[in-house]
């Protein structure tokens, strides 16, 4: 282990009951200093979240396992961890919505997700009584200059989309500032998840974001596996990672349309909504739903895949793969789409890695990281595969990340299927007989998504915490959209695609 800062601080300190990373009890001095250590560098931030009593942050550092750090809340106080490290700043706001908690020499300190409508403050903490606010009550940082007005969009928007306020300070039709108010569908996972029994949580975490059910289920179960010591068959794994696959491709199909479409080439949007349909009305034929929630359970899954539905599959990605690549010759060919995508909506490197971005976002902008690859998991270990990076980190680099990653999710599905072995689909799950704690990261469609579960003995969930890959995209579109125009913003919006539905737990 490299003796820096961090490792220095965390070679004499004994690690919990957490599986399979470290969990490493400090104290607040210590927890701050490694909140520094972040901030200048020294480690990535995977997720920071609290729990009655304590709080805890996930941290990485590359070519090395990853680690969790618990420090106990004093007298309603913890050590911020965003007065070092930006990334930090809205899990630690949502941190001191939920429980009450300061986090000392927070830059930040405005509400997230309790808007006023509440009827209790600090509901997963002393949940004292609240004091209703009008909810646009809300104090937008100061911008100040000449020839500056500003826009406000949402949070209700023209689509049938979920609800984000954005308000835009412009210089004519230059984007001076972005600045995002989210929250508005905050839904309470973390009081839904807490002492439940494991299939009632496996429930709520799969219904995070629709769209990345399957990355969710599969993390949930994974950590629910890690905490008891147990693994998936081999079968299960493989039929994993092909529904993993799957919900990658039926994701970025309607993410290339989406984006053409909100620069004006349908053409790509309807083309991409067909190959997606395609994509969606074979999961529902083999696994019995489109969105294949519920499948992915701890222990295995509870839908196999016969000989009939692997051909079914084969023959699908045969007949769709051909088709989206002459879809993106038109693309690569079409001189005004590529001056609308070109440029447009550049996100800087270095951001790139402060913020952790992972999936297209990340990729994009020259951050070489996926989960299925650095933290690998079954089906994937021991596996090569493409994974796109490209430096441009501009519009048309998070398409051309898509591009690449379906071909790579198709030779993935083909290499599972050709290889899946014979046995069960899944493993008996016991009960728990002491507390135990479990921890896994899977890479959904977005980037990576992180589960941590605490189990009761007896086997119900004590506690859960989801972390989606948005959580640390959406800051970055703000940085994102600066020196483009209004125009562009539904381009650059849609080409990073953030969940709100997995931002607002």
């Amino acid at each position: 282990m490299r003796q820096d800062r961090v490792s220095a601080l965390l070679a004499d300190v004994p690690a919990g009951p957490l599986r399979p990373w470290p969990r490493h009890e400090v104290d607040a001095a210590v927890f701050a200093t490694i909140a520094e250590a972040l901030g200048a560098g020294e480690r990535e931030l995977l997720a920071l979240w609290g729990e009655p009593g304590r709080v805890h942050m996930a941290i990485r550092m590359v070519g090395e396992m990853p680690c969790v750090i618990s420090t106990a809340v004093v007298d309603g106080r913890f050590p911020s961890v965003g007065r070092w490290h930006p990334p930090a700043i809205r899990p630690e706001r949502a941190i001191r919505d939920l429980f009450g908690y300061e986090p000392e020499g927070a830059p930040d300190i405005r509400p997230w997700l309790d808007h006023g409508a509440w009827d209790r403050s600090a509901p997963l903490g002393a949940a004292g009584p609240a004091v209703r606010r009008d909810p646009a009550d809300y104090e937008m940082l100061p911008v100040i200059g000449e020839a500056l007005h500003q826009i406000p969009v949402g949070p209700v928007h023209a689509g049938i989309i979920e609800p984000g306020h954005f308000r835009f300070t412009a210089n004519g039709e230059t984007v001076v500032r972005l600045e995002e108010r989210l929250g508005y569908v905050h839904k309470g996972i973390d009081a839904l998840t807490t002492d439940v029994p494991i299939a009632r949580a496996a429930e709520r975490v799969a219904r995070l974001s629709g769209d990345s059910t399957v990355a969710a289920s599969f993390a949930f179960a994974r950590a629910v596996e890690a905490a008891l010591g147990i693994t998936a068959p081999p079968r299960a794994a493989a039929i994993r990672g092909v529904m993993a696959e799957l919900e990658r491709l039926a994701n970025h199909f309607g993410d290339v349309g989406a984006i053409c479409n909100d620069a004006a080439f349908a053409i790509v949007l309807a083309h991409c909504g067909i190959f997606r349909e395609r994509i969606l009305a074979l999961s529902a034929a083999v696994f019995g739903h489109r969105l294949m929630m519920d499948t992915i359970v701890p222990g295995g899954v509870a839908a196999n895949i016969t000989a009939e539905a692997a051909r079914m599959i084969v023959a699908t990605l045969d007949a769709l793969l051909p088709a989206f690549d002459e879809i993106v010759r038109l693309y690569e060919d079409t001189p005004s789409i590529q001056d609308r995508t070109c440029g447009t909506g550049h996100l800087a490197a270095d951001l790139a890695v402060r913020f952790a971005a992972g999936g297209p976002v990340g990729r994009a902008s020259a951050r070489d990281f996926d989960a299925r690859r650095d933290l690998a998991y079954p089906p994937y270990e021991g596996r090569a595969f493409d994974v796109p990076v490209f430096t441009a980190g501009d519009v048309d680099a998070r398409i051309r990340v898509r591009i690449g990653e379906i071909a790579a999710s198709a030779t993935l599905i083909r290499a599972l299927l050709g290889t899946m072995p014979e046995g069960p689909i899944l493993a008996p799950v016991p009960e728990a007989v002491a507390p135990c704690e479990g921890i896994a990261v899977t890479e959904a469609f977005r980037g990576d998504l992180l589960v941590w579960v605490r189990l009761a003995a007896g086997g119900r969930v004590a506690r859960c915490h989801v972390r989606d890959a948005s959580w640390f995209q959406w800051p970055l579109l703000e940085a994102a959209i600066e020196g483009n125009i209004v125009a562009d913003f539904p381009l650059c919006n849609k080409s990073f695609n953030c969940s709100y539905s997995g931002h607002d737990l």
